[in-house]
This record gives C-alpha cells, sequence and structure tokens, in this order.
C-alpha cells in the first residue's frame, strides 16, 4: 500500500503531540489521537476500503494507552507484514521544560496521577526507549516555538510542493453591526466616498459594477487598495513562517452594503491573480437594507 502515508506521533507527555498532530491536520492528514495500538492494523484497512480515499493518516500513539500500548510493536509489525509504509516522529524535551510545562498547565502526569511530575517523567522515558530507539525522526521541543515546530515537521515529513497553502479569509463587515470577533487584521474604509449618497446606488451593493466603479474611481480608493496588497503580501511568508494556517482579514465600512464588499472583492482578485488560495465573505449583506442610515 505504498499510496498510504502513515505517521505515528508519539514521545514524552508535555514534548508536544498535540501541537505536532495539527501540524499534520494542517497539511490534510487524516488524524486520530490516543488510538489503542491494537486497532492499528484494523484502522488502516478502513481508511483503505472507505468511500472517500483516506491515504494521508497521523496518529498519536502514547502512554495514555496505558496497557495497550504493549502491543504496539506487535501491531507495527503487522503494518509492515502487509504492506503498510509507516514512519515514526517521537517528540522529547528535557526534564527541567517538561516539568515546567506540566505546572504551567496544571496537569497531572498520566504515569504519576498521585505522586510527583518526575517520577512520571522518569518512568516514561524507560517505557519509551525502544519506541525512541525505532523513531524515523526524533524532535528535541525543549526550545522550539510552536512555529520551528512545525517548521521542522514540514521539512521531515512533507513532500516539497504538497505544503498547504495559507487559507486568507476576507471578511466585509459593517461597524454597525460590530467588528468580526475571529478578525486578525481590520481595515476601515469609511474614509472613501460613499455610494449611499448617490440616489440610483443607495440600494444596490457593492457587488454591482456601478458601485464598484463608483467605490474604486477616487484615488484614495485606488492607492489604499495597492497599499493592502502590498502590505498583505509582505505579511503571508511570515505568517507562514509562524505556522499561521489562516489569515482573516475584515474589512468594515458604516453598513458592510457599499465600500466593504466592493474593496473585500477587489482585494480577492488581486491576492488570487498572485496564486494565493482566498475565501470572501460578506457578513453583514442585505443587513439593514432600505432602512435609514449611512452604509
Amino acid at each position: 500500500m505504498k499510496d498510504v502515508k502513515f505517521i505515528i506521533i508519539t514521545g514524552l507527555s508535555g514534548a508536544g503531540r498535540t501541537l505536532a498532530l495539527r501540524v499534520f491536520e494542517d497539511h490534510g492528514f487524516f488524524c486520530v489521537d490516543n488510538l489503542p495500538p491494537a486497532l492499528i492494523p484494523t484502522f488502516a484497512e478502513l481508511c483503505k476500503e472507505s468511500r472517500k480515499r483516506i491515504n494521508k493518516i497521523a496518529l498519536v500513539i502514547d502512554i495514555r494507552g496505558g496497557d495497550f500500548f504493549d502491543s504496539l510493536f506487535e501491531s507495527l509489525k503487522i503494518m509492515r507484514d502487509t504492506g503498510y509504509a509507516y514512519k515514526i516522529l517521537f517528540l522529547e524535551a528535557s526534564d527541567e521544560v517538561l516539568i515546567k510545562r506540566f505546572k504551567e498547565s496544571r496537569r497531572r502526569h498520566p504515569l504519576a496521577p498521585e505522586g510527583r511530575i518526575i517520577e512520571g517523567i522518569i518512568s516514561e522515558r524507560k517505557k519509551m526507549i525502544k519506541l525512541k530507539e525505532a523513531a524515523d525522526c526524533i524532535i528535541d521541543t525543549s526550545y522550539k516555538t510552536p512555529g520551528q515546530l512545525k517548521e521542522e515537521i514540514v521539512r521531515n515529513f512533507i513532500e516539497p510542493g504538497n505544503e498547504e497553502p495559507l487559507l486568507i479569509n476576507i471578511v466585509s463587515f459593517g461597524f454597525k453591526q460590530g467588528i468580526p470577533l475571529d478578525a486578525d487584521l481590520v481595515f476601515d474604509v469609511r474614509f472613501i466616498p460613499n455610494p449611499y449618497y448617490v440616489d440610483e446606488l443607495r440600494f444596490l451593493s457593492g457587488e454591482d459594477p456601478n458601485v464598484r466603479d463608483y467605490v474604486m474611481k477616487w484615488p484614495e480608493s485606488r492607492q489604499f487598495l495597492d497599499k493592502l496588497n502590498e502590505l498583505i503580501e509582505f505579511l503571508i511568508p511570515y505568517y507562514i513562517k509562524e505556522g499561521k494556517p489562516q489569515l482573516v482579514i475584515a474589512i468594515g465600512c458604516t453598513g458592510g452594503q457599499h465600500r466593504s464588499i466592493a474593496i473585500a472583492n477587489e482585494l480577492s482578485a488581486r491576492l488570487k491573480s498572485a496564486h494565493h488560495k482566498v475565501i470572501v465573505d460578506h457578513r453583514d449583506f442585505n443587513k439593514d437594507r432600505g432602512e435609514t442610515g449611512e452604509s
């Protein structure tokens, strides 16, 4: 089954397994956390036979499985004998860093629920020796930022050219309805002359070519769009480097009907022409249409 790719994520508790799983998930892997090792071969068969072919799979297998953990090597042997290729990613960190992480999260170590954290760490290291020796890649996360960990995982496990692009969500909105809660960047376009005060445009929206032409005919609109596009293009590589999978850009006017929609569409067109993955959402489109007030 050479076309099915399995990644086994394992290692020490607190070393970053959950973060690693999210990295694979962001790159299109079907991810499962804490699957009992004995079920791995059966799970592989189910994935192969699924109607929607699943060929990239990441599994977190760790000491939380208790007695089930001991069957891991037997399951991996079955996988190998039946033709399923897999790689093992082992995450570790220093005792000092692990203790600090457990204290900050106020979590108990799974192997020392009633004892000291260091006792659990020592016990887990002993149980993990053979698995660490079998690992294809060992990453020490002691002094890595989330972005650095993502970079190393991508470098070791994601084929060049198969990296998931940054997803850019452009949201037009009206300040009367409030700023989108999930916005990373917010831009106010209320400085642009308002089509609401043009009788033939008032009850149209920024989707209409006449409104779009009105909004974009002003020098300040075109200059703003040029500078905004330049800023976004500058930021994108740095967001990707930091491991950000999605960027939400909110563009607002008073009611979210005219200027914000037109500018959002224009920015989207420019970013798409540069081969970025873009989704546009006109959040407040058709809200309060026809009521008195600016838009």
